[in-house]
């Protein structure tokens, strides 16, 4: 479900962030991504982070303190660590894990970043959005399966006015 933009979600995204830095490790870059992160944008109401970490290992070491801490492992993703926070059943947090040598390429930073500067194109993606739930709702596709092509049309876009090459953005 897809609701109006809340201006309390970057505090909660800041709220989220201390958490992790404080079960996990104090130097750790976290950075709000997603879709609550698109100033005016309808979004899930679903913090999204992005956890910059040296490496696997640095990941490893802190995983049971952040499970202490209410985070657990969870998700379909394959290509890095991912860590999901629940209220009463609900998703409210989802940290995404990314070693320092991918940090700069990382599609969903990239993607903040590009829709946050071009907002015809967070338009366009808040459009793909709502026409991936009404296809979800149909039965034809998947939420994110539905939105995924116009989301690898934007990164390439992105990255590509950042001389980076394409990659795939579906990573599950």
């Amino acid at each position: 479900m897809l609701v109006t933009y809340d201006p309390e979600w970057p505090t909660r995204f800041e709220a989220f962030a201390a958490e992790i830095r404080r079960a996990g490790n104090a130097a750790w870059i976290v950075e709000h991504i997603g879709s609550t992160a698109i100033p005016g944008m309808r979004a899930k109401p679903i913090i999204d982070l992005a956890v910059r970490v040296a490496d696997l290992g640095d990941f490893a070491a802190h995983r049971h303190a952040l499970e202490a801490a209410g985070w657990r492992e969870g998700s379909a993703v394959r290509t890095h660590p991912v860590m999901i926070r629940e209220s009463e059943g609900v998703r409210i947090a989802i940290a995404h894990f990314f070693v320092a040598e991918e940090w700069d390429a990382v599609h969903q930073r990239i993607l903040r970043d590009w829709l946050r500067e071009h907002p015809e194109e967070a338009d366009r993606y808040s459009h793909a959005k709502c026409d991936a739930v009404a296809a979800e709702a149909r039965g034809r596709s998947t939420y994110n399966a539905a939105k995924s092509p116009v989301i690898q049309e934007i990164v390439d876009r992105a990255r590509a006015a950042r001389g980076l090459p394409p990659v795939p953005v579906s990573d599950k």
